[in-house]
C-alpha cells in the first residue's frame, strides 16, 4: 500500500471516521476534568484496544490525543483549573476573560486557533519530518538544560506582580519537584523517612490544589455575584481571525518544534509562546495577565501545534515527544509496528493513515469544540453555592483519580491552602509549578552533562560553548536575562528613538 493510499483508508472507512469522532468527543471531555489527563486516557484505552484492528486502535487514540490536549483549555478559562498542564498558560488570561462575560467569545476563538495550530504542526510533520527529527535528535542534554533553564526565566512572564516573588514560588516548585528518589541513585530525598513520599509528588495534585481548591477558597472570600456570559457570538468573526492570524502562526512554529523536542511537550510549548507573545505584541487588546486574548492565541495555538511536532520523533526515530505519544508509541508496539527510520520506507502508509487521522481527528475538534460553548459557559454562571461544590469535588476527585491514592487527596487539600495564602499575598502560582514540571529536565541534563564533563565545571562550560546549538540557546538565556535589566531597557528605547528621529 503507497502512501497516498493509506491517507485515505481513514476517509473512506465510516468506521473508522466514527471512531475518531468519538475519540475526540471522549477526549475533550476527559481532557476538560481536572487530573484525567490524556496519558491517563491513553493508558486505560490500552488494555480495551488490545484486541482490536491495527487501523481502529490508531484512529480512537488520534482522537483521544487531539481532544484531550484542547479539552484542558475548557476548565482554564471558566473555572481557572487548568483540566492539564498543557492549558496553564491559557488559564492566565482565559480567566480574567471569562470574568469580564467574554467566556464565549474566548472560547470560540481558542477552538479555531487551536485547529489552526493543529493543521500548521501536520503540515510541518508531512514536509520537515526529517529536518526536524534530525534537529531533535542532535541535541545533547547541555542542549535540554540550557532549554530548561530556557524555559524557567519564563517566570518574569507568569506574572504581573513582582519578579522577587515569582523567582519565590518557583524555587518552591524545584524544592518539591526533588522529592522522592534520586533517579541516578535510587537514595530517598526531602521524604523525611516516609515511605510514601518516595514516588515523589505529582504536579498534577499540586496543579489541582494550588488552581482549583485555592480559587474555591477565594471565591468563599470574595463572594462576588455569577456573571451573565455573553454567547450569542460563538464563532469568531474572520476579521478578529485574520488580526491574531500571524500570532497564531508564530505560536503554532515554536510549538511544532518544541513538541518534536523529546521530553518538552505541550506545556513547555504552551508557556514559550506566551513568553514569545508577551515579549513581541506592543499593543495587546488588554494587560498580559488581566484578560489579553494574544496570551489565550498564544497558549492555544503552540499546544496543539505541539502535537504534530511530538509525533515527528515518535514516528520517525522511535523517541517519544511526550508521555502521551509514549503510550502511543507502546501502543503501536502492541499492533506489531516498529517505529523508526524505517517505518516511513518500509510502512509508509501506517505514517500516512496516522496524519490522515490527525486532519479529521481536527475537523472533528472545530466541530465539537464550537458546539459545545453554549453548555460550558453556563458552569460560571451557577450560582457559587452550588458551583464551589462542585469545584471541590472535581478536585478530590482529579487528585484521587491519578493513582487511587487517598494520599494525593490530602496533597491537593495542603497545596489548595498553600495556594489560598499564595493568592492572598499576591504571590503567582503559575512559576510554582513550571518549577516541579521542570525539574526533571533540568537535573537529569545536568548531572548528565556533568557526567559527560567528568565532574568538570569547565569541560561543562567548554562543551556548552563549542556546541552550536548550546552556543544559541546560552545566547538566548543572556538576552532574555538582560531585558529584564534596567540599562538594557534604556539602550533599546535609545536605539528606538534614534529610529524615530532619522
Amino acid at each position: 500500500m503507497s502512501g497516498i493510499e493509506g491517507f485515505l483508508v481513514p476517509l473512506l472507512n465510516v468506521e473508522l471516521l466514527a471512531l475518531v469522532a468519538i475519540g475526540v468527543f471522549v477526549g475533550i471531555y476527559i481532557g476538560a476534568i481536572p487530573g484525567l489527563s490524556v496519558t491517563m486516557a491513553f493508558s486505560l484505552l490500552l488494555s480495551f484496544t488490545y484486541t482490536w484492528d491495527v487501523y481502529a486502535a490508531l484512529a480512537v487514540m488520534v482522537g483521544i490525543f487531539t481532544g484531550g490536549v484542547y479539552g484542558s483549555s475548557r476548565t482554564a478559562i471558566l473555572l481557572n483549573i487548568p483540566g492539564g498542564p498543557a492549558a496553564m498558560a491559557t488559564a492566565i488570561d482565559g480567566y480574567p476573560l471569562a470574568r469580564l462575560g467574554l467566556a464565549g467569545v474566548v472560547m470560540g476563538l481558542s477552538t479555531v486557533v487551536s485547529v489552526i495550530g493543529e493543521f500548521f504542526g501536520i503540515g510541518v510533520m508531512v514536509i520537515a519530518s526529517p529536518i526536524v527529527s534530525s534537529l531533535a535528535i542532535h541535541f545533547s542534554p547541555y542542549d535540554y538544560f540550557l532549554l530548561a533553564m530556557m524555559a524557567l526565566l519564563l517566570v518574569g512572564s507568569l506574572t504581573e506582580g513582582s519578579m522577587s516573588k515569582a523567582l519565590i514560588t518557583a524555587s518552591l516548585g524545584i524544592t518539591i519537584g526533588m522529592v522522592g528518589m534520586d533517579p541516578f541513585t535510587s537514595q530517598p530525598r526531602l521524604t523525611f523517612g516516609s515511605t510514601t513520599m518516595l514516588g515523589g509528588i505529582s504536579f498534577i495534585v499540586v496543579m489541582i490544589g494550588l488552581f482549583g481548591l485555592s480559587e474555591a477558597l477565594m471565591q468563599l472570600k470574595q463572594r462576588t455575584k455569577p456573571i451573565k456570559q455573553k454567547v450569542d457570538k460563538i464563532i469568531p468573526s474572520w476579521g478578529l481571525v485574520k488580526k491574531y492570524l500571524p500570532l497564531t502562526l508564530r505560536s503554532s512554529a515554536t510549538g511544532t518544534l518544541l513538541g518534536a523536542l523529546p521530553g518538552t511537550g505541550a506545556e513547555v510549548a504552551s508557556l514559550m509562546a506566551y513568553d514569545q507573545a508577551k515579549r513581541t505584541v506592543k499593543k495587546p487588546s488588554r494587560p498580559f495577565g488581566k484578560g489579553a486574548f494574544e496570551g489565550v492565541v498564544a497558549a492555544e495555538s503552540a499546544n496543539n501545534a505541539s502535537i504534530g511536532g511530538a509525533f515527528i520523533p515518535t514516528l520517525t526515530l522511535g523517541i517519544p515527544g511526550d508521555s502521551g505519544t509514549a503510550l502511543f508509541l507502546g501502543a503501536l508496539y502492541i499492533h506489531g509496528l516498529r517505529p523508526g527510520p524505517m517505518l516511513m520506507t518500509e510502512q509508509p502508509e501506517f505514517f500516512w493513515i496516522i496524519v490522515s487521522c490527525l486532519v479529521i481527528s481536527n475537523i472533528f475538534l472545530l466541530i465539537f469544540g464550537l458546539t459545545g460553548i453554549r453548555i460550558f459557559s453556563k458552569i460560571i454562571e451557577i450560582p457559587k453555592p452550588i458551583l464551589i461544590p462542585i469545584i471541590i469535588t472535581l478536585s478530590i476527585i482529579g487528585s484521587f483519580a491519578i493513582n487511587n491514592s487517598i494520599g494525593d487527596v490530602y496533597w491537593m487539600i495542603l497545596f489548595g491552602i498553600l495556594g489560598y495564602f499564595l493568592k492572598l499575598y499576591r504571590y503567582p502560582l503559575a512559576p510554582l509549578v513550571l518549577g516541579i514540571i521542570l525539574t526533571p529536565l533540568i537535573e537529569n541534563n545536568l548531572r548528565r552533562g556533568m557526567e559527560i564533563s567528568q565532574g568538570s565545571v569547565g569541560g561543562f562550560v567548554g562543551n556548552i560553548v563549542t556546541s552550536p546549538i548550546s552556543l544559541v540557546l546560552l545566547l538566548v538565556i543572556v538576552l532574555m536575562l538582560s531585558s529584564k535589566m534596567a540599562w538594557f531597557r534604556r539602550l533599546v528605547s535609545k536605539l528606538r528613538s534614534r529610529k524615530s528621529a532619522s
